[in-house]
């Protein structure tokens, strides 16, 4: 028993642990505060747009560009990074094959300007839309390029400033000329705008521009990696974003409501979930280096950073869920039933957390095409249920075929990848963890009496539970953040946390 305490309580102090955690650091504070934004400006909107339709046609709108980009990227943000790590590709034909097949994605989306604009949703705001996809996709080219030259603070500046223009672009566009979904869209696109002319400024990306020596072998490897992302990127779509559609056109009317009221209600309630997208993108971006360039002993690294992983994201997912009714009174009057969308919606986004550290290992052996059939496979059964969920439970019915499409994702991934590189993640350590979120959103959604007092007990118990992973983390996480002071905090949590295993 004790040498199973010792192996889970050391503190790693290998550079491996301090790379990731610097990394994380790094891009927490580039994300923090993009993803913080994300977080107030969701009650900002709400009062801004005033309606819960009119919040809802913006973000029908945002998901349809959202849809288009991997069309146009065709996948390539993916390969950029992968191949720009390798050492012996150039990184200036790295950068060109990528701009150009953007360049290329985009002509062809022009050409079919007649098809799109046939569509409802897309014809009101089609000029805003191609401008939506072309600075999301260079934006992304310019940060995934970036992070392959492992140029992290930069990213982390670009994080900041992207956060602070956008917010000004909301203020303009929303407030001072209230535009309405229109002036939402035109402030994402200034932001991102902002952000790709500042990155290919300060990083000087303009000298990895070579269209003379183009390395047509390496577009070729490399576009066979990214291909079947395009439809991975689609079917993770599906998953996080059909469920507005749906919504919109079965539950049109539905409980005196609208189609576009209840897509403005359910895009509320990814509010909360979003604290846990936001700690994995983060976590994501560190890990995608680390698990690309540190090549020994990959199993035994695999699967203790999971294992620290996935209990601070069930700890988060606990909280997130225990918050979910007091934290909607920040939004306008009207938005406030959109908590009855944050408990699945919660589950979603942890298992979207867990398939993505599980698609590095798919990154790491260049296996794009599993990934693929995984998240395809997510991507249907979400569509199935999205269907079947609403006519039986009505809109919430949405968010819990979500949650199972992203679950079936992670089973599978979790047995693919065993051909590749066995993880461990303690599978009965997972269920129960599980479990008890499943019995968490159980009381709140069926609103029992008291159920406060059940849910705080529930979350108590998974934090209990996991306390040992979560500090795990936090050992690694605390020193590289506050340095000094973090270090003292260690000690001191390790002095107490000792003296109580001595009393016991």
């Amino acid at each position: 028993m004790g040498e199973k305490r010792n192996a889970l309580t050391e503190q790693p102090h290998g550079d491996r642990y301090a790379k990731l955690a610097s990394n994380t650091v790094l891009f927490a504070i580039s994300s923090f505060s993009s993803k913080l934004l994300s977080l107030l400006i969701q009650p900002f909107i709400s009062h801004a747009l005033k309606e819960t339709s009119v919040v809802g046609v913006a973000k029908l709108a945002s998901q349809c560009a959202n849809l288009l980009i991997p069309f146009v990227s065709l996948g390539m943000s993916n390969a950029i990074i992968r191949f720009g790590l390798d050492k012996h590709n150039d990184k200036k034909q790295v950068f060109t094959n990528g701009l150009l097949t953007i360049f290329l994605g985009y002509f062809l989306l022009l050409l079919a300007w007649p098809l799109l604009g046939m569509i409802p949703t897309v014809s009101d705001y089609i000029v805003y839309l191609y401008i939506y996809v072309l600075t999301s996709c260079l934006r992304t080219l310019c940060t995934q390029f970036v992070r392959s030259r492992q140029l992290n603070r930069l990213i982390a500046i670009d994080g900041i400033l992207c956060t602070f223009t956008t917010l000004l672009f909301y203020v303009l566009y929303m407030i001072v000329f209230p535009m309405g979904a229109a002036g939402y869209l035109l402030a994402i696109i200034c932001g991102d705008a902002v952000s790709a002319i500042f990155l290919f400024t300060v990083a000087g990306l303009w000298r990895y521009l070579d269209f003379a020596r183009l390395n047509k072998r390496l577009w070729v490897d490399m576009l066979r990696f990214s291909l079947p992302m395009i439809p991975a990127q689609i079917s993770f779509w599906i998953i996080n974003a059909s469920d507005l559609f749906f919504v919109k056109y079965m539950c049109n009317p539905y409980g005196g409501l609208t189609g576009d009221d209840w897509s403005g209600l359910l895009s509320t309630g990814y509010y909360l979930p979003t604290i846990l997208n936001t700690v994995g993108l983060i976590f994501y971006d560190a890990w995608q280096l680390s698990a690309v360039t540190e090549e020994s002993e990959r199993e035994a690294f695999f699967s203790r950073i999971f294992r620290l992983y996935s209990g601070l994201m069930f700890c988060c997912s606990a909280g997130i869920i225990w918050l979910c009714r007091p934290a909607m009174h920040i939004f306008r009057y009207n938005f406030y039933e959109a908590w009855r969308f944050v408990p699945f919606l919660t589950m979603a986004a942890t298992f979207t957390c867990f398939n993505q550290f599980f698609n590095s290992i798919y990154v790491v052996y260049k296996r794009s095409t599993s990934a693929l059939y995984t998240m395809m496979a997510g991507a249907i059964a979400n569509c199935i249920l999205d269907y079947l969920f609403i006519l039986w439970w009505g809109p919430v019915g949405a968010t819990a075929a979500s949650f199972l499409g992203l679950f079936l994702v992670f089973v599978l991934r979790a047995i693919n990848t065993r051909g590749l590189l066995v993880v461990n993640f303690k599978p009965g350590r997972l269920a129960i963890n599980l479990g008890l979120l499943l019995a968490e959103s159980a009381v709140m959604l069926a609103e029992v009496p008291y159920y406060g007092i059940y849910t705080t007990i529930i979350t108590a118990a998974i934090i209990f539970y996991n306390w040992r992973s979560v500090w795990s983390m936090g050992r690694i996480i605390l020193p590289k953040l506050l340095g000094r002071r973090g270090r003292s905090f260690v000690r001191l949590v390790d002095k107490a946390t000792a003296r109580g295993r001595k009393k016991a």
